[in-house]
């Protein structure tokens, strides 16, 4: 059954990865289905712990991992292979044109509605209880004994 989850995970990373990335630039590479669908399972491992993240944490850590990501593809797919699939050379504060400032930002915001959308796909499918994510970090409380 953990396999059939993460398959099931990782496949609809890949697709709704496709569809984003053709909604907004009208094409997509087979690639780009398992980078997104790589990513997507990442995403969804962060809350499957004891020690869960806040969200704010979440979509941060969530960012970097699709930025790494990004970047190990992209030397792989865009340098090494020649594939030439994205290239932002242009944009600013890129590294080798594979990854840049400006998208990590779009991962990050883009992070929030996949963890969400992972909880929902695991709730729906697979009966799991949809997990309560605080924005913010929660401060332990002292107790009067201790003041």
């Amino acid at each position: 059954m953990k396999a059939l989850k993460g398959f099931t995970i990782f496949t609809a990373g890949g697709l709704c990865y496709g569809i984003v990335e053709i909604l907004w630039r009208g094409s997509t590479h087979i690639s780009m289905f398992i980078v997104g669908g790589l990513c997507f399972y990442i995403i969804g491992q962060l809350d499957e712990h004891r020690h869960s993240f806040c969200l704010i944490g979440q979509a941060a850590i969530s960012s970097l991992v699709i930025t790494a990501m990004e970047f190990s593809s992209g030397v792989i797919i865009n340098i090494a292979l020649d594939l030439n699939v994205w290239d932002y050379s242009r944009l600013p504060m890129n590294v080798l044109g594979q990854i840049c400032l400006p998208f990590s930002i779009l991962w990050l915001l883009l992070s929030v509605p996949a963890i969400y959308f992972e909880d929902f796909l695991r709730h729906c499918l697979f009966g799991e209880p949809m997990k309560k994510i605080s924005l913010l970090p929660r401060l332990k409380s002292r107790s009067t004994a201790e003041i």
